[in-house]
């Protein structure tokens, strides 16, 4: 399966200002998740930035950069815009495009690999979901997928996602944000205009459902924090540590 993994890399972020270049024991977090991606095997890696100290950082590590427009809505559209901007002969006959996020520094290759299977299945988007505890479900910074599944824990579609506590764990989720897309959809769902649920969720999932394009998921198991303020920096930093760098 022809693969090519591009991760968008923002410096302007809200919550975080500056965040792929925060460093975490002595590397950038950006570098730790391009790193995980190279250990993959599963095709080229690019950073899709819009910040030229990011874009140097990754050419002078031995990586390929791609400079986006700073005022794009969202990753997804980095991604797009990255891909349509690598040359013609390295994404003949593609079969996947993977986004994978920039701020997910302890992220398993493994999985990586894995957010491929739903597109192999027959999905034109695939990612992943993983357990859900009690307390996760009620917490409203993490997002909620409902899964119909082919096979238990092997194969699903996802059929609603959400922040907010429904107060339901049956066939609910942990979502993933890692995605894999069809290089069809991928142009297909760029220009879409975001849907009614899309805007009231704050959850571009839902431009994909809403337009008939199907969701597929894959089970991953002890999925690490995602790093969204500096709490969950420290956090990072010392697992990192306790493990002796192995990430």
């Amino acid at each position: 399966m022809k693969t090519i993994i591009i991760i968008p890399a923002r410096m302007d972020s809200q919550r975080f200002p500056n965040k792929p270049m925060a460093m975490i024991n002595g590397k950038t977090m950006i570098e730790r998740v391009w790193t995980q991606a190279i250990n993959s095997h599963i095709g080229k890696v690019y950073v899709a930035c819009c910040e030229q100290e990011v874009f140097e950082l990754i050419n002078g590590i031995g990586g390929q950069a791609i400079m986006t427009d700073p005022q794009l809505p969202s990753g997804t559209d980095r991604i797009h815009s990255a891909f349509t901007q690598i040359q013609e002969k390295e994404i003949d006959n593609l079969d996947s495009i993977i986004n994978l996020q920039g701020d997910m520094p302890l992220i398993n290759s493994k999985d990586i690999i894995k957010v491929n299977q739903p597109i192999q299945n027959g999905y034109s988007i695939g990612t992943l979901a993983t357990d859900l505890s009690v307390d996760e479900e009620k917490n409203i910074n993490i997002t909620k997928v409902n899964i119909n599944w082919r096979e238990e824990k092997i194969s699903g579609e996802a059929i609603d996602f959400y922040k907010n506590s429904k107060g339901i764990l049956h066939n609910v989720f942990h979502h993933v944000g890692i995605y894999s897309f069809k290089p069809s959809t991928l142009n297909q769902f760029v220009k879409i205009s975001p849907s009614q649920r899309e805007i009231h969720h704050k959850l571009e999932q839902w431009r994909a459902i809403d337009s008939g394009i199907n969701i597929g998921i894959s089970f991953v198991e002890n999925v690490p924090l995602s790093v969204d303020t500096k709490e969950d920096l420290i956090q990072i930093e010392n697992i990192i540590k306790e493990t002796n760098d192995k990430y």
